[in-house]
């Protein structure tokens, strides 16, 4: 089980994790719009750490969490 810190740290990183290909190569995973995950959902998102942050990034926007998060963002 991770520790509060470990949690917090994994989501700074997912929430700033660039986007390594497509039409949003170079992005933040927070700053990508919803119905990209939408389509990832349907289709099968990524294997590997990729799959598993843009999973979270589509719990987050589906929940409404995007705003709150958005502090966090590294400029």
């Amino acid at each position: 089980m991770q520790s509060q810190a470990q949690n917090r740290k994994e989501l700074i990183e997912a929430i700033n994790y660039k986007m390594p290909f497509g039409k949003h190569k170079g992005q933040a995973l927070l700053t990508l719009p919803e119905p990209y995950y939408v389509w990832f959902r349907k289709k099968g998102f990524p294997e590997g750490k990729l799959g598993r942050y843009m999973q979270l990034m589509y719990e987050i926007k589906v929940n409404g969490l995007e705003s709150e998060l958005r502090i966090l963002l590294k400029q």
